[in-house]
This record gives C-alpha cells, structure tokens and sequence, in this order.
C-alpha cells in the first residue's frame, strides 16, 4: 500500500444501507444539530462509483476522501462501500485528472429522536441545477425497511422517496450537469 494512503478507523470496508428523500429546505423541525460541513465532490467514474470528496467540518477539520462504491443489486437500499482518507495533494491531483468543476455540497447532520442521523444537503447552491436532499444510514436493510418518518415527526418533510430511482443519485446529477447526460 502506498504510503500516502490511510484506512481512518471511522471509515472502513463496509456496507452502506441508506434511504433517499428529495426536501426543499433544512428541516423545520427542531432537531439537534449534529454537525455541519461544507463539500466538494467530483467523479472519476459513476458506475461503479469511484468519487473524491474534501469534507470541512465547520469549526473542525477537513478531510479528503477517495470512495468506491459498487453497483446496488436491491434497488438503491444498500451497496458495498470503501472510503480511504487520502492527502490534499493526491486530492488535487485527481480534481485535475478529473478536469470538471466539482459538485458543492453544504450538509447539516440532525440527531432524530430515535438516534438516527438525518443528513441533509444543499447540492450547488445559487445554480440553476440547485437541489435539496436528505438521507438516513441504517444498520440493517430491515431496519431500512421498517422505519417511518412519521415515527420522527418528518412524515411531509421526507414524503418523497427516491431510493429506488437512479437518477436521483449525486453520480446521476454529476452525468446530467458536468458531463452534459453522457457518459464518457
């Protein structure tokens, strides 16, 4: 393994179990603020998904990330992930190989009641592409399943489930607006 390239112990092998919902705006509810991060992400590939990501936690650190992601095989719930903290340097040299301008982010995380994280972002602010998303990670495709965001108080917040629609992916959005719809 090269020298450059660390496995940080909060980002793993591991498999990614989430739910979609396309929002208009942060949450009205009041939900503890867990943290709040300022984004850039670019694709090298979208499928299989292989994405640089510099994540700056607001008052914290930044860290940028290579992640590999596999092809869903149960409509959109779960997939194979592999996240590896790489150096600014190998960053800025991949954002050049890439040659686009990358996907801005801003993401505000909530603790809901049941101790689940809402993650919410604000994809390319000011754009005319500009959009809004939240997800929740789960622990088991089951648990996915089950939970209702009524159980939460969010129930017309996340009314719009897009899990299981592939173009409501970043790597979707990044096809539609840096690629011009084709990919390469």
């Amino acid at each position: 393994m090269p020298g450059w390239l660390t496995i940080d112990q909060k980002r793993r092998n591991s498999v990614e179990i989430e739910r979609k919902w396309m929002v208009k705006d942060w949450p009205a509810a009041e939900l503890p603020l867990v943290k709040e991060q300022l984004m850039r992400q670019g694709y090298v590939t979208v499928r299989p998904t292989v994405r640089i990501r510099e994540e700056a936690e607001v008052g914290g650190k930044t860290d940028f990330v290579l992640c590999f992601k596999s092809i869903s095989k149960d409509n959109g719930l779960s997939r194979k992930e592999i996240e590896l903290n790489i150096p600014e340097d190998k960053f800025a040299e991949l954002e050049d190989l890439i040659g686009l301008p990358l996907i801005k982010k801003v993401r505000k995380t909530y603790r809901l009641p049941d101790g689940l994280l809402l993650e919410v972002n604000q994809v390319d602010e000011g754009l005319p592409t500009e959009f809004w998303y939240a997800e929740v990670e789960f622990e088991s495709t089951e648990q996915a399943k089950k939970w209702n965001p009524e159980s939460c108080g969010l129930g017309d917040y996340l009314s719009d489930d897009v899990t299981s629609r592939p173009d409501s992916s970043m790597g979707a959005y990044w096809v539609q607006t840096r690629l011009g719809g084709k990919v390469s």
